[in-house]
């Protein structure tokens, strides 16, 4: 009996080691930078982009999978680096700085250029391994100095592979999607425009 208790402790103590000892991963939404910038004329105003809202469902250390139809789980070994918020912000920013040749002035003094202010809240990151990667957005741009301001909507799915390499890479391609599109009408409100939403 004695024996056996010890063998029980000693088995639960391997698994509890066995478990501790599993290494966490780290993601980021950060996208690799590019080998080489282009040389495209800087943009005529800088840009503000807020803190980006994200959904309760997500906001959570672990990447969190959908199983099924209505199931979700976070994966306890599968992590973003950063708060998800601070993630989706900043890869935006630099998506965004890289798309309209700006610079991301939030929390910086005037430089003389006229200024935008960019708002995203994300009403949905779903992440299906295997299968796809979805941001649902309501967005906004809108003059600092001026009147000119566009709301849209945007859902961008992008399929994926396996693994959660392949997922955070698709989330990537989503949101770069998504600044591409503020990006398509940032210089017209820039100018006082009202473009369309873009499609």
């Amino acid at each position: 009996m004695i024996r056996t208790r010890h063998l029980l402790a000693a088995a639960l103590g391997f698994g509890l080691a066995a478990c501790a000892s599993e290494p966490a991963h780290y993601y980021t939404l950060l996208a690799p930078a590019a080998a080489q910038a282009d040389a495209a004329a800087p943009a005529p105003f800088d840009f503000e982009l807020v803190p980006v809202a994200i959904p309760a469902q997500v906001d959570q250390p672990q990447l969190v999978i959908r199983q099924g139809g209505q199931g979700v789980a976070p994966l306890s070994g599968e992590r973003w680096i950063a708060p998800l918020a601070d993630e989706v912000r900043a890869a935006l920013s630099a998506d965004l700085a890289r798309a309209l040749h700006a610079r991301d002035a939030t929390g910086l003094p005037g430089s003389g250029k006229p200024r935008l202010r960019i708002k995203v809240d994300l009403r949905r990151f779903d992440s299906a391994p295997g299968d796809y990667a979805l941001v649902e957005a309501a967005w906004s741009v809108r003059q600092l100095q001026g009147d000119a301001m566009l709301a849209c909507t945007a859902q961008l799915r992008e399929p994926v592979g396996p693994g959660y390499d392949a997922l955070v890479a698709g989330h990537q391609r989503a949101l770069a999607r998504l600044a591409a599109q503020i990006a398509r009408v940032a210089g017209p409100v820039a100018a006082g425009q009202a473009p369309a939403c873009p499609q």
